[in-house]
């Protein structure tokens, strides 16, 4: 028996659809803003040239031995922050990041501002991985 799907789900799968379809460009454009919330330093050739040339995600690969050693001097938003952008480049490197962070859980997010949670959020949101 051949049964149509409801149109509310031939809907939801279009929007899904669309969704994914633009999610890396989304992804790379709420990682800049990562990148410049964070400072460039960080990330690509570390400089803010760097962050203005970059045309993809690729460009602004964390530089993880360089944050590995700053973490202990860090503030603590500025160490969760840089840990969970690093745990969407690498999830065992910035796994181990937020355990030194004392992540607990998502709830432990709330310490980070506006601005910062909206990265991590668009980034979840339109991530299709690295």
């Amino acid at each position: 028996m051949n049964q149509l799907l409801p149109q509310g789900v031939v809907d939801q799968i279009m929007r899904e659809e669309q969704h994914f379809a633009a999610a890396p460009q989304a992804f790379f454009e709420a990682w800049k803003r990562g990148v410049e919330i964070a400072g460039p330093e960080w990330f690509g050739d570390g400089t803010g040239e760097g962050l203005q040339r970059a045309t993809s995600k690729w460009d602004l690969r964390p530089n993880l031995l360089m944050l590995n050693d700053a973490l202990g001097v860090l503030s603590g938003g500025q160490r969760m922050f840089l840990s969970a952008m690093v745990s969407f480049y690498n999830a065992r490197e910035g796994g181990a990041m937020l355990r030194r962070c004392q992540f607990e859980g998502l709830s432990d997010f709330a310490g980070l501002d506006l601005p910062r949670r909206k990265v991590i959020a668009d980034l979840l949101l339109n991530y299709s991985g690295w």
